[in-house]
């Protein structure tokens, strides 16, 4: 474990009238552990977990590659700020890592790209050949197979948007293999009943104030696709 505790200072906020300073989650969630190599958050849309992952990796110093902002009509200038309202606790040494988010990852495999022009031994790191040039799916498991083998903490948003239910199955492996002796510490948020499976995880649900707790079989991904693959057409008659 490299990452042991996140404090919320939200007695600090600059305001509680915009996102994600008005979300009741980050307003009564006073601090969260990470008790396993493998932490996921799970929650409803619009909840704050890929807000607060997004946070935790601006405070941990881990870069976001991201394509240059667009002028939005509303603009916010709160919604990147959690991360000034947040303490970190390391348990023994603070490590790099990554943050991966399928939206914004192929501008990171265009920018590897461009490197390797000039130095093409960088994708020995990354499979040994170009991701742009594979499918979404294969580039993100090429990167994930690679890159989780150096020592880190490890940040992913939703990575199961681009993957088949075999390549999420891939995945659960590729976490198996890089948590053992603690080599790297993964913090998730999905919507993957899937990748909750993971055995021995510490599920945390931002559809509580404050944030709770809670096991594989309570959450509502395990429960509506039980309910669907037990009985099909019940299932479907009532929605």
């Amino acid at each position: 474990m490299y990452l042991k505790k996140i404090t919320i200072l939200s007695e600090n906020f600059p305001t509680t009238e915009q996102y994600p300073f008005n979300l009741e989650v980050f307003k009564y969630t006073k601090s969260i552990t990470f008790q396993t190599p493998v932490t996921f958050l799970i929650g409803d849309n619009g909840t704050g977990k890929s807000t607060l992952l997004r946070a935790i990796a601006r405070k941990c110093k881990i870069h976001i590659w991201r394509e240059e902002d667009r002028p939005q009509f509303h603009n916010n200038r709160f919604s990147e700020e959690l991360y000034r309202y947040l303490a970190v606790e390391w348990d023994k040494e603070v490590v790099p890592g990554s943050y991966f988010s399928s939206e914004i990852f192929r501008s990171f495999a265009q920018i590897l790209d461009e490197w390797a022009r000039s130095d093409p031994g960088i994708l020995k790191y990354f499979g040994g050949e170009s991701l742009v040039t594979k499918s979404h799916g294969q580039y993100h498991m090429a990167y994930f197979k690679n890159r989780y083998k150096i020592k880190g903490l490890y940040l992913l948003d939703e990575p199961e948007n681009a993957l088949s239910p075999r390549r999420l199955i891939e995945l659960l492996g590729v976490l198996k293999e890089m948590s053992q002796g603690s080599k790297a510490q993964f913090i998730i948020a999905t919507h993957s009943p899937i990748l909750l499976a993971f055995p021995a995880a510490t599920i945390y649900s931002f559809d509580y104030s404050p944030v709770k707790q809670v096991e594989y079989e309570e959450t509502d991904y395990y429960q509506i696709y039980k309910s669907f693959m037990d009985d099909r057409n019940k299932f479907l008659d009532n929605i």
